[in-house]
């Protein structure tokens, strides 16, 4: 499996290769088909009030549906392990949904899933951070006399090429890169649909309805 590390705005000293390296070894065990693994970090400089950090960004290519997970820390070695951390748990997360798919027979009780320690759905305990974040209300702080217009709303566009699967297919999909909802075309129908999750170990699928649109346009 081949590595590649590229920062952007920091340098990529040999002790980071070589801790990176070590790591990418582990993850060739999970996943021996892997191909190459990309690591990006980036260095954000401290701007409104808020203190700088460095994120990194993990992609694991292989033949099958390509696997992210990225973070964010006070330095680059705890930023990669909280990323690898997350890129592990989702190659481990699509194992055990490939079992489910073959044959094995997914709890159907909170208890049930509770006696095995949730072993066979993905629920993970939130971060400490996360959750004291949640708990106190902390928001960055936004300096108003900066002389910059700010606004809380940020928008952000993508687009990748449309591809056929079906809505089990597109469920992988969203958990391997850590989404909330993926878009897809659906191979049964073939109109735009989007999977999302919804309470529990639920998902939903929403289908657009293209011929409609036809007409309106007519």
């Amino acid at each position: 499996m081949d590595v590649t590390i590229t920062g952007r705005g920091a340098g990529i000293p040999d002790r980071f290769e070589d801790y990176v390296e070590e790591k990418a070894a582990k993850v060739e065990l999970l996943a021996p088909r892997a191909l190459a693994l990309e690591v990006k970090l980036c260095r954000h400089h401290e701007t409104n009030g808020s203190s700088g950090d460095d994120r990194i960004e993990l992609t694991l290519i292989g033949p099958g549906p390509i696997v992210r997970a990225e973070a964010g820390a006070g330095d680059k070695y705890a930023a990669f392990d909280i990323a690898y951390d997350k890129l592990v748990e989702r190659i481990r997360q699509a194992k055990d949904r490939k079992k489910v798919h073959r044959g094995q027979r997914r709890p159907t009780s909170l208890r049930e899933a509770a006696a095995d320690g949730f072993s066979q759905v993905a629920v993970a305990a939130a971060p400490v951070d996360v959750i004291e974040k949640v708990t106190t209300g902390a928001i960055p702080v936004v300096d108003e006399e900066a002389g910059e217009e700010w606004s809380p709303v940020v928008i952000r566009e993508k687009e990748f090429p449309a591809e056929l699967m079906t809505a089990e297919d597109a469920v992988d999909r969203m958990e391997l890169v850590g989404h909330d909802f993926f878009l897809f075309i659906d191979a049964r129908t073939d109109k735009p649909s989007v999977v999302y999750r919804r309470k529990g170990w639920d998902y939903g699928v929403i289908k657009l309805d293209t011929e409609v649109a036809a007409l309106v346009a007519r």
